[in-house]
């Protein structure tokens, strides 16, 4: 008979597997207890949970969230980053830690409930934010717009240098 604070944990983990836009399963064996503090306030200020829980109570969750795929990849000492809609911040964090320390390994981790292998970390971390991502969508589309603008303002500067030209020398042809 499970106990209600394990069920409890269970529906809260499972309700995280689900509304994460990304999940990373990481193996934090060897990590001091300095370097795990200092990548769990990296984590948090990139809007980052970073959980340590019991790989049985894991695999429920996970199974239940439907994430199956991950469910073999909670063996050992195990930590689970529940991240928002924006991946990158979380790979860059990781990739940056995997750099410096070799360590937390990630196992797996899962965008938009899409899994993929550790390998492919470091192409993650290489993309831009999400904000700088909206940023270049922005400056594309309002550049044309911009110049298209412009060209229309230099239009509108000739056509009134020329009526202002002709109006002056209608002017002096009149008066002469």
């Amino acid at each position: 008979m499970p106990r209600p604070e394990k069920v409890q944990l269970v529906a809260e983990v499972t309700e995280q597997f689900r509304a994460a836009g990304s999940v990373f399963v990481t193996d934090y064996a060897g990590l001091t207890v300095g370097d795990m503090t200092d990548l769990r306030k990296q984590l948090r200020a990139a809007g980052v949970k970073y959980r340590v829980v019991k790989n049985t109570l894991l695999r429920r969750a996970a199974s239940e969230a439907g994430l199956d795929d991950l469910v073999d990849h909670f063996k050992g000492p195990t930590a689970v980053a529940f991240g928002p809609a924006d991946p990158v911040a979380a790979a860059k964090v990781f990739s940056e830690f995997v750099t410096r320390l070799e360590k937390p390994k990630v196992r797996r981790f899962v965008v938009d409930k899409h899994p993929f292998t550790p390998a492919e970390l470091r192409a993650l971390a290489s993309l831009p934010s999400r904000d700088a991502l909206l940023a270049q969508v922005v400056g594309a589309v309002q550049g044309p717009i911009a110049g298209f603008i412009g060209t229309l303002e230099a239009i509108m500067r000739e056509l009134v240098g020329t009526v202002d030209a002709v109006a002056k020398q209608k002017g002096e042809s009149d008066g002469s």
